[in-house]
């Protein structure tokens, strides 16, 4: 059972491609954490002993950002956008595009789902006289 920064990681997968599920912690910065602690990329989790679980923990803990402690960065720093008022902090309030892109088509993900009824306002009928 090897638990890094409150993640279960899973125990048939090889370290390296585990240690991702930790958000923060991409592939290659998994590979430097092994490479630092000389531990095989090619052991399983389920195959590696309580200190080295240990090591990798508090390498991740004390030498990156991760987890929790980068979700609450995260939010700090769109927090700050907004409060100084900068357009980048306007486009997250309003639940718009932060990196400049079309709103007027897709942007779905971002927007939500389309507002019952709003197609149908722009649309006249069209009566015989």
């Amino acid at each position: 059972m090897a638990r890094i920064e409150g993640v279960e990681l899973p125990r048939n997968k090889r370290i390296e491609y585990a240690l991702p599920y930790v958000f923060g912690l991409g592939l290659k910065l998994s590979q430097d954490i092994l490479t630092k602690l000389q531990i095989s990329f090619d052991k399983r989790v389920r195959d590696l002993s309580d200190e080295e679980v240990a090591a990798i923990q508090k390498e991740v803990s004390t030498n990156y950002v991760a987890e929790g402690e980068l979700h609450k960065r995260i939010k700090m720093d769109i927090k700050r956008l907004q409060e100084i008022g900068s357009y980048r902090g306007s486009r997250h309030k309003r639940s718009l595009p932060v990196r400049g892109q079309r709103t007027r088509t897709n942007a779905r993900t971002r927007k939500g789902p389309r507002k019952a009824g709003s197609a149908v306002a722009l649309k006249r009928k069209v009566t015989k006289k």
